[in-house]
This record gives structure tokens, sequence and C-alpha cells, in this order.
């Protein structure tokens, strides 16, 4: 087994995760098999319970677990299915000790955090290295390790010490270190500084790490000069100096690093050279053209409750761009305050009210994404009643689903006191209710979590059609409220439908409105499973309605196309439907 260990230092947000992914995406180009783990140096045992605005967004795998977002940037680069054990936090390591020690593996022996500490994170490492995540059998022949945070963090300490170690255990040619520094460039002299990662470099040193490559972001791209003069100081050849320099979008980031030469690089460290082709970036690279040459925009009106953070709806984002790239679109996202398109901002702040509304009606799609607590609530079933009387395409995930229902029973059906009880305990309509499983006394890990079965009821919906008419899929869920099931036949008599429904028929997990051109709602979170050249059929299904081509896509099963690797692609037109709920193209090149 070969280990890529990605680094960051001088400050946090340098892009360690996209370096990671795009190094982990360029091996593989080289016909190597790739896996992932991201180290998070925080106590919490998993990102469950964290606020978006504090971490961003919480990335939900296969297995339910609950993961930091650069998990989801390894699965759409890599095209691969990672488990909760591919994310180590201190919270982890340190239970796992806690519990040996109690159940007596310690007996007679003082616990501390080194030996036993630095040894569960070796341990945990090798044994997820050596798990497959690309679906074939076998381990894989490098594990990409990404360390969160930055070099001289107190809460990191445990793991520098423990990757020192594992790096001398597994010896040199199994072991390449990536540091991501920052090179600035200050605007009064225009001259690029190296001594920050210098410093940086010499703190990484002295905790017992050596740098094999140096990966510097900068806003352009290293003078040779400056090459010449990180080399002398940090102990780096200039040829293993690369430079991270600003680009339109991060499908650029391999692309850079292979014509740097990055890959070379790291097979010679890793004494793979002779394992390994030439990197087959061909229909990445064409994607990438094919997203800088667009210009035809498609508006999305977001309407969210963290709309302050754009990292809190990543995988979101990420699923509506795979989507508009396939529709060969320009995704122009519009970022609407759910709680300002509520009454009482008219009453407050007028001016803000009529901003948002005008985003919301100048958008040619609307997508209310999932959230917790009741703040925007109502803006959010204002802007699912303007898309629904306005035909304008529609599509609700999580609470964006269970609020298209209340919405409904409240104006269709004259429930006006409909609610959820998550916001409204005490309502006479109850239309979103609280799942009997679900835990009242814990919040972490409780919820209804990870790759549940959708079985669909209706055979010609539109979202059957999308994903290609399968009969049923696996999408990733979370979540503790559920449409209340005693409900479901007054609603479905007034005309909304609930298309896919759980293995006990008791659970909805697809609504739509038959009579609108595309109004959807989904339980699950198709987002998570979304790749480039796979994307998610219900995000597909909203850019094409909003773009006009929507029965184009639906005649063909929700299907696209390759595309050719000079940069040229037809539209949307044949490939093959996973019954995972991916839809992917013919080719067989790499995707985010």
């Amino acid at each position: 087994m070969k280990y890529v260990l990605v680094t960051g230092g001088v400050v946090s947000g340098l892009g360690k995760g996209v370096t990671a992914s795009s190094i982990g995406l360029l091996l593989q180009a080289c016909g190597l098999r790739v896996t992932s783990i991201k180290i998070d140096p925080y106590l919490n045992t998993d990102a469950g319970t964290m606020s978006p605005f504090e971490h961003g967004e919480v990335f939900v795998l296969d297995d339910g677990g609950e993961v930091d977002l650069d998990l989801g940037n390894y699965e759409r680069f890599l095209d691969s299915t990672l488990t909760r054990d591919n994310n180590i936090t201190t919270g982890k390591i340190y239970q796992s000790v806690i519990d040996k020690e109690r159940k007596g593996d310690y007996l007679g022996r003082t616990v501390q955090v080194v030996p036993h500490i630095t040894d569960a994170i070796q341990d945990w490492i090798e044994r997820v290295a050596n798990v497959p995540v690309d679906g074939k059998e076998g381990p894989p022949d490098v594990c990409v390790i990404e360390l969160g945070g930055t070099i001289g963090d107190i809460e990191s300490m445990p793991f520098i010490e423990a990757l020192g170690q594992f790096s001398y255990k597994v010896g040199p040619g199994n072991f390449c270190l990536v540091h991501v520094s920052l090179v600035p460039v200050l605007s009064v002299v225009g001259e690029q500084k190296t001594k920050p990662t210098q410093h940086s470099v010499r703190g990484l040193r002295s905790l017992g790490l050596t740098p094999n490559i140096l990966a510097c972001r900068s806003t352009k791209a290293l003078e040779e000069n400056v090459k010449t003069k990180l080399s002398q100081f940090c102990h780096v050849p200039e040829v293993n100096i690369v430079t991270l320099y600003d680009v339109p979008n991060i499908w650029h980031v391999p692309l850079m690093l292979r014509d740097q030469k990055a890959h070379e690089a790291i097979l010679k460290e890793l004494n793979l050279l002779s394992n390994a082709v030439k990197p087959d970036l061909a229909e990445w690279t064409a994607r990438t053209k094919i997203y800088d040459t667009l210009h035809v925009p498609v508006r999305i009106a977001m309407v969210g409750k963290y709309t302050g953070l754009t990292d809190s709806y990543l995988s979101v984002l990420k699923a509506l761009l795979h989507a508009s790239v396939a529709c060969h679109k320009k995704l122009a996202i519009e970022w609407v305050a759910a709680s300002d398109l509520e009454e009482i901002t008219a009453q407050e702040t007028p001016d803000v009210h009529k901003a948002a509304w005008d985003l919301l009606k100048g958008a040619d799609g609307i997508l209310v994404p999932g959230g917790f607590g009741d703040r925007g609530v109502q803006g959010k079933i204002l802007a699912t009643k303007y898309a629904r009387e306005n035909q304008v395409p529609f599509l609700g995930i999580c609470l964006g689903m269970q609020l298209a229902v209340v919405e409904f029973a409240r104006s269709i059906l004259g429930f006006h006191d409909a609610n959820s009880t998550e916001f409204e305990p005490e309502t006479s309509s109850p239309c979103v209710i609280f799942m009997p499983e679900g835990s009242t006394t814990h919040m972490g890990g409780t919820m209804r979590l990870g790759s549940r079965r959708t079985y669909f009821q209706v055979a010609d919906c539109k979202s059957a059609k999308l994903y290609g008419n399968a009969k049923f899929v696996d999408e990733r869920h979370r979540h503790r409220y559920e449409v209340n099931p005693d409900m479901i036949s007054e609603i479905e008599k007034a005309g909304l439908s609930f298309v896919g429904k759980d293995e006990t028929g008791c659970r909805m997990e697809i609504v739509e409105l038959p009579s609108h051109p595309y109004f959807v709602g989904a339980q699950f979170h198709p987002e998570f499973k979304s790749r480039p050249g796979k994307p998610s059929a219900l995000f597909l299904g909203l850019i094409a309605a909003a773009s006009g081509c929507l029965e184009s896509v639906l005649q063909t099963g929700g299907k696209v196309n390759k595309v050719s690797i000079n940069g040229v692609a037809n539209g949307i037109a044949t490939g093959k439907v996973h019954q995972n709920g991916n839809v992917y193209s013919n080719g067989n090149g790499l995707h985010h």
C-alpha cells in the first residue's frame, strides 16, 4: 500500500480537499486504484451535529455516515463510494481508545496520547486504506490522506506525531507528503512572497514530517526565481514544486497538476512509475472546456436558510452544475434568503423584501433545499406556492418536499393551520410528523440516515422516467420527520401524487404534481450521488424544465450524452441509468 499525505500551512481554506481529490483523480487516470481518508482534528465524533455556518454542509454517505464535505469532493472526483470510517476525527479515536480501556485491553498500563492514541490513528489508517471503494475486489493501490486544519494547530498534534511515526513505519518509497501552502502577492509591491511557506515547512519539519512536494496557492503561476528560492530554503527539488493558481472552476485543478507533471513527481516518490500509464483525462478535459464555454444562462432561485455561506449547500450547487452542463446551460444561482420573502420583512425592510421577490420571480426554476429549525419556513412555503401557482419548475429536497405538502394542504385542502410538528407540535392538521423510531433525547446519529430504497408507485411519472423507467432507486437520506401517512389519501384525492414510497408503502419518498410542468419533492437528498458525467436525475429534470428541454430528456429516459474527447458534445443523447439513483454517460472518463 502506498500513501499520499496532503497537509496545509499558513492559513486554512487553501483548498486542501480539492488538491487531495485532484491528486486522487490524477493517479486514478494513471491506471491506479485510489481510496481517500479525511482526518478532522475536532472532538466531535462526526459532523452530524455541527451547524452549516460552522463547518459547511454535512455530507451523508451510503452507510449513513455524517461526514465532512471534503468526502463529497472525493466521491465526486473519484466516482467512489466511501464509508464513515474514511473520515477520522479526534472524537472517534479517543472514543475507541477509551472503550478499549474500559474493557480492560490496556490492563495494568497507563493509557497515554503516545503510544496509545497515535497507535490507534495508525491502525485506523492501515485498516481503512485496504478497503476498496470503487466496487472492485482487492485493496486499492494508493490511499490519499488529507489532514484537516493547519500545521501548528494544537488539536492536530497527535495526528502529526502519528503520521510521522507512520511514514517511518511504512518506509521510503511508500509515503509521499504534499504540503499545500500560500504564496501571497502583496498588492503594494506585486511580488510573490515565499517567507510564509518557508516558515510553514520549517514548522512541519520540526514536527517530524518532511514534504516531498510543495503545492503553492497563489493568484498566478510561480515565477522561476520564486521556485528556486523555495527549493533552496524548503529543501524540495524545483521539479517537485507546483503552482495551484486561481482558475475559473475547480475542474481545472487536476489538469493544472498534470500539466506541471505532479503525477510524475508523486509516482517517482512512491516507486510507481513502472506501474502507471500516461494519465487519460480526455473526457474530463472535454467536459471542462464545455463548462468554460457555456453562455446561455439558466437561473435557479435557491430559497434557503444558510444563504450567507455557499458551502452550506455545496452538494446541491454541484448537482445543479452537473445537470446544467449536461443541458449545455450556464448555471446562475439567485440566492434568496427565505426569511426575506416573509410578510414581517415587508414591514421592517420593504426594500429587502421586494428585492427577494424580484429574484424569485425572475428565476427559471426554484429549489427549496433541506434544513432544520423554523427560521425562514414561511418564506419557503411562499416560494413553493409561487412555483405551484405560476407553473415555475420546482424541486423540494427533504424539508423542501415536506413544506410542499404543507403548502398544498393549506392552499388546496383548506387546512389553514396545516404544519409540521417540528414547527407547531399542537397543530390540528399535522401534515409532517416525527418518525416513530427517532430519538427525542439524543441528536447525533439518530436520524434516518444513509442509502434507502424508494419504489415507484406510478410507472409513467416524471421522476420514474428521469431515473430511466427504473422500478426503484437507492438514494441517501437524512431526516427525523416524515409526511403523515394518515393524511396521504386525502392529499392524493386533491391532486398531489406520492409517486415514490419506501418498501413498507407507508413512508413517502417522492411527491409530484401531475398537472404542473415540473413540481417534484424528494424526502431523500439526490445531490449526494450526483457526478459531472452522472447528473442526479431530479436535478437534471429541474434544469431541463427550466431550460425548456424536459420533454426531450423524458423521451430518452433521463439519459445524457457522452462527452466527446474533442470537446464537442451533442446535447441530451444516449446513455445508461443505474438503479442507484445516478444517470451516467456511456463514457469511462473520471468525474467530479
